[in-house]
């Protein structure tokens, strides 16, 4: 094996770790709520809480990725990061109320710097082959949250408690960030490449100055309605069905033929891509799809409810297509970062008004139609700042001789 080829395997590693780690936290905790609030005595506020804060986390902290990439690199980030997620995990095994809120915090900031920083790396490491591995990254994430998401009750009836099953995903966190050492130490090795690639990622670009370019208000758009619409959706199609009859059982099944279907999509949405050049074709599916999903949960009758969960499966493959834009949108990795930095930091604040928009819609009219009617005019609005953000993308520049 080569020493190129063993690089090559280390950094895949690395990547498919990162995605296992994104949303296993996360879902982890979804699958636990109730289960959580019962163990712990919480009430209801907290209860509303522990929903949002991770959009809200990641609004704020996603912001300072640049400035702390610029000081210690994008590996350094990384492993900065999931450190950070994996104390944060395990700070959730303490069975108290502030531990399980101050752990879920830190460990979002951890999730919120991999987010931002993550589209850079695989840049920096994989820049002929970009579309590939942002499919590969969004998968693997899509697989971390559905292994949580199923895992997470067994483990916390095997640990006796939630809190304790809780931290158990620490040390998947763990081992992501012992596998990001050997990057921290050919950096070191080498401190002038180290100053031409990782040290320099975000410097002298004010991420928020992009917004006052054409590129950087598109982009940023994009992907704040595809993120408030995957919020919105996650958050409140069960309840959506449920008011229609549906068993909460059923209603939870249809979510997960939602999450499921993402998967294929996914892959599907970036062969068109990488085999077809079609970016703009498959941005025009996704955001058709969401919509004619939307749109089916209003005309057709409840025993189809599956094939909305079909079509908007599909459209939620979106977001690679999103990922890969802005890891494309710029010349170089600090550009790259500083349009990460803003599309997501802005992009999550919105998403946080998703759910609860659609919740006060609901509560104002007792009628799920309004707020999904407004859903599909985000899907429109998507569909047209897609097309836009398609003529951004740039062909990824190639890896020089190492």
């Amino acid at each position: 094996m080569t020493s190129r080829t063993g690089f090559t395997l280390l950094s895949l590693a690395a990547v498919v770790l990162v995605g296992l780690n994104l949303r296993a936290g996360i879902t982890s905790a979804s699958a636990l709520f109730h289960d959580l609030q019962l163990f712990l005595g919480y009430g209801p506020l907290i209860a509303a809480l522990l929903p949002s804060i991770p959009t809200l986390v990641f609004a704020v902290a996603g912001a300072g990725t640049a400035w702390i990439a610029r000081r210690i690199g994008l590996a350094g980030t990384i492993m900065l990061a999931l450190s950070v997620l994996a104390v944060g995990l395990g700070f959730r095994a303490i069975p108290t109320t502030w531990a399980l809120l101050a752990g879920t915090v830190a460990a979002m900031c951890g999730i919120a710097l991999c987010n931002v920083a993550m589209p850079s790396f695989i840049r920096q490491h994989f820049a002929e082959k970009t579309s590939m591995m942002t499919g590969v990254y969004t998968v693997t994430m899509s697989v971390g949250a559905t292994a949580a998401s199923s895992l997470s009750v067994p483990l916390a009836l095997a640990a006796g408690s939630p809190t304790l099953g809780l931290a158990t995903w620490g040390f998947l966190a763990l081992a992501g960030a012992l596998a990001f050492v050997p990057f921290l130490m050919m950096a070191r090795a080498d401190k002038t490449k180290a100053a031409a690639t990782e040290t320099t990622t975000g410097k002298g670009i004010n991420p928020f100055a992009l917004l006052r370019t054409g590129r950087g208000l598109v982009i940023t758009g994009l992907f704040s309605v595809q993120s408030l619409m995957a919020y919105a959706i996650m958050s409140w199609l069960p309840s959506v069905l449920i008011s229609r009859s549906m068993s909460p059982a059923d209603a939870g099944v249809i979510l997960g033929v939602l999450q499921l279907v993402s998967i294929p999509a996914t892959m599907l949405s970036l062969w068109m891509v990488n085999k077809r050049n079609m970016l703009r074709g498959a941005i025009m599916m996704c955001s058709i799809s969401v919509g004619l999903g939307l749109a089916g949960l209003l005309v057709l009758p409840l025993g189809l409810a599956w094939l909305c969960a079909v079509a908007m499966g599909i459209g939620f493959s979106i977001f690679p297509l999103v990922l890969l834009i802005i890891s494309q949108s710029g010349d170089t990795a600090e550009e790259t970062t500083a349009m990460s930095t803003l599309a997501q930091s802005v992009g999550y604040l919105v998403a946080t008004s998703g759910p609860f928009g659609m919740g006060l819609l609901y509560a104002a009219s007792e009628s799920w139609t309004l707020p999904i009617l407004l859903l599909i005019g985000v899907a429109c609005i998507q569909l047209c700042l897609g097309i836009a953000a398609s003529s951004y993308r740039k062909n990824a520049p190639r890896r020089s001789a190492a």
